[in-house]
């Protein structure tokens, strides 16, 4: 476990004490743990939104070419770039 000494306003520290009396928890430290875990899964790693998940089934209903290897992909593409200077 990591200590640290911090400076937080009275506002903050308010809050603390309210999040530590709802959750009935030992410290200021198990609230402060609780809040960072909450906010982690808040908005650091959000859930993907409904629009962006509409975006990705899109896409996977579209039209794609099958390239299997770098040399195979290498290949489609020269064959792209002879058949557009024609």
């Amino acid at each position: 476990m990591v200590q640290a000494k911090i400076n937080i306003s009275s506002h903050s520290n308010q809050l603390l004490n309210i999040v530590k009396a709802k959750y009935n928890l030992k410290d200021k430290s198990a609230a402060i743990d609780l809040v960072m875990s909450q906010y982690e899964e808040k908005v650091l790693e959000p859930g993907f939104s409904p629009e962006y998940i509409d975006k990705l089934d899109k896409i996977k209903k579209g039209k794609h070419i099958f390239v299997g290897s770098i040399d195979n992909f290498d290949k489609i593409i020269d064959d792209a770039v002879d058949d557009k200077d024609d």
